[in-house]
């Protein structure tokens, strides 16, 4: 990826680009381990600090190292690093969703998937025979296949600029592609982005915490007893991996 300059306009409207095109969930069903709530702005006034980060199950559960290396690309042109903290690459978001797809959100396990098929509307999200991980695996095959048709190269071959213009060609549904949305598949891949940003690095994702670090958020506390009635207090975050070794 192309060095960013946190000065130059043009980073800025790289993260405007996913906030600001008109994202509505639509095309795929949507969710995961935090859900698809997520609020799409990053910037907060706070600074995070570059800690050396711990090792939150980051090993890869069903991606190819090809697979990896195409979606660690285009997580971090989705939520890139700036002046406020790291981005999706440092993150470890390719991991989270990696992992997302090794599970049960792979699988749609918890969702009705027999025919009769039918297009619903957008607010309905996605209805068909494909799972999470066929989506995926044709998504990214496709982005590797478009960025070859545009480029002449691989996606994680391509320079910053034109990896956002291939993700815009996505959101936009000038991918030809026959056996998935390719907006559906877009709204999918960043929504899980910013799952994986947010979530407890027990997941893969978010890693040393640092996500939440630029939310001042204080993961997962077992109480407040001992601050609730005391003036406010900046809560150094814990992660559900913490509770575990006691």
């Amino acid at each position: 990826m192309a060095e960013q300059n946190k000065e130059n306009p043009e980073s800025l409207s790289r993260r405007k680009f996913i906030q600001n095109a008109g994202f509505t969930v639509g095309g795929l069903a949507v969710g995961g381990i935090i859900g698809s709530l997520i609020p799409k702005e990053k910037k907060t006034e706070t600074k995070v600090s570059q800690q050396k980060s711990e090792d939150f199950n980051q090993a890869l559960m069903y991606f190819t190292p090809e697979q990896y290396q195409v979606v660690d690309a285009a997580t971090e042109r989705i939520f890139p690093e700036d002046d406020h903290g790291p981005g999706a690459k440092a993150l470890g978001v390719a991991f989270f969703i990696d992992h997302q797809l090794s599970g049960n959100w792979g699988f749609n396990a918890r969702e009705y998937m027999q025919a009769p098929f039918f297009r619903g509307e957008k607010v309905q999200g996605y209805q068909g025979r494909l799972n999470r991980r066929d989506i995926f695996d044709i998504g990214i095959r496709e982005m590797q296949n478009h960025s070859q048709a545009v480029y002449k190269k691989d996606f994680t071959e391509l320079s910053g600029d034109e990896q956002d213009a291939v993700l815009k060609d996505f959101e936009a549904d000038k991918v030809d592609i026959t056996t998935i949305s390719p907006n559906g598949f877009f709204q999918m891949l960043r929504s899980v982005t910013l799952e994986g940003a947010y979530s407890d690095p027990l997941y893969g994702g978010n890693k040393n915490m640092d996500g939440w670090k630029m939310k001042n958020y204080p993961g997962s506390q077992m109480a407040y007893a001992d601050i609730i009635d005391k003036d406010f207090k900046v809560v150094k975050p814990q992660s559900l991996k913490s509770h575990m070794t006691h």
